[in-house]
């Protein structure tokens, strides 16, 4: 007797074993469930065969062609990852929307005798579930905001605050993306952004890991980072958000990024091109001063220099758009660990 497997439309609800994602590699690339593993059933490569035949020949002849390399695909898994599976192995199986390729693979694993669960909908009836979830989850929490030029900290304060567990949302590190031109990768090929959906996929699990009754910290961004934008109720949270801003001397800020972003010294023509990008708003005068002060090897003027004419602007221009409740500022002279620790002490008392 044909053995089925089981479904769900619910699979946050139950502990598996495993989630498997048969889909192919560039669909479980843009997105996918939390700790899912990829074993797809056809490859970007195989799916696109099998779409020319069922386009191009006939549709017969492309479900052939594509059940014998679901099969061989299936196999060669049976082979190598799923080889030391016991038989109280319980996986979850999905695919785009829950159709063939998940009851291929769910259907193959249940005669062998593993308990296994589809997901109905497949990947569709997840992201229906991350879109719900953001779109309410977000107003459960009270939020502070972590404000200040750019070199005042704000990123080493908020990890030095998650050390005392407190709980802090990093979209930047969620995001992948430092926001300032100073931030950015610098050697190798940088790490892309996650997808729109992929971003919201890790930002959720990161608020379902946080308390209601606790303050969730997060630094002053805009709604859009880089590539991948907040979501909207997120975002209309933060905004109304209290905000504390850091204040520290310029020279101190200075020293600061140099500090932190050495690249700035040692890579002085990748500097120069990455300046070039803003040509069009200062123009060749002052891109030409700031390649005078690189020639120079004048890095505290340069440094200085930026922030007086682009970041600082910048940033006084978004706060004031973007955060409506600056409820403190709190002056540091420097970034040392005894002045950063008297200002945790501060943020953590905070009413």
């Amino acid at each position: 007797m044909l053995r089925s497997p089981n479904y769900t439309q619910q699979p946050w609800a139950e502990t598996y074993s495993e989630i498997i994602d048969v889909r192919s590699e560039s669909e479980f690339a843009e997105d996918h469930m939390p700790d899912a593993i990829n074993l797809p059933v056809l490859d970007d490569a195989e799916r696109a065969k099998v779409g020319t035949l069922f386009k191009q020949v006939c549709p017969f002849d492309a479900r052939k062609v594509g059940a014998s390399l679901v099969a061989q695909n299936i196999a060669r898994h049976l082979d190598t990852h799923l080889a030391a599976k016991d038989k109280d192995y319980h996986p979850l199986v999905y695919c785009w929307r829950g159709g063939q390729r998940s009851n291929s693979m769910a259907l193959v694993l249940k005669q062998i005798g593993w308990s296994v669960t589809v997901l109905e909908g497949g990947y569709k009836t997840y992201r229906a579930y991350v879109r719900d979830q953001l779109e309410h989850l977000p107003e459960q929490f009270t939020y502070r905001v972590l404000g200040g030029l750019t070199g005042t900290g704000k990123t080493h304060i908020l990890r030095q605050l998650a050390k005392r567990n407190i709980q802090v949302l990093d979209l930047e590190g969620l995001a992948n993306h430092r926001g300032s031109l100073l931030g950015q990768e610098w050697e190798g090929k940088p790490s892309p952004q996650p997808s729109q959906k992929g971003f919201e996929s890790i930002l959720l699990q990161a608020l379902q890991g946080f308390e209601t009754s606790k303050p969730v910290w997060v630094e002053a961004e805009s709604n859009k980072i880089g590539q991948v934008y907040l979501p909207s109720s997120l975002w209309q949270q933060i905004k109304q958000a209290k905000c504390v801003e850091v204040e520290l001397p310029q020279a101190a800020r200075v020293e600061w990024l140099l500090q932190e972003y050495p690249h700035l010294i040692t890579h002085p023509d990748l500097l120069k091109r990455k300046l070039e990008r803003l040509k069009s708003r200062y123009g060749w005068e002052k891109l030409n001063e700031w390649y005078r002060f690189i020639g120079a090897g004048e890095w505290h003027n340069l440094v200085e220099d930026l922030l007086s004419h682009h970041y600082d602007p910048a940033y006084t221009r978004s706060i004031t758009h973007c955060y409506a409740h600056i409820e403190r500022k709190l002056q540091l002279t420097d970034l040392s660990d005894v002045s950063v620790d008297g200002l945790l002490d501060t943020l953590v008392s905070l009413p």
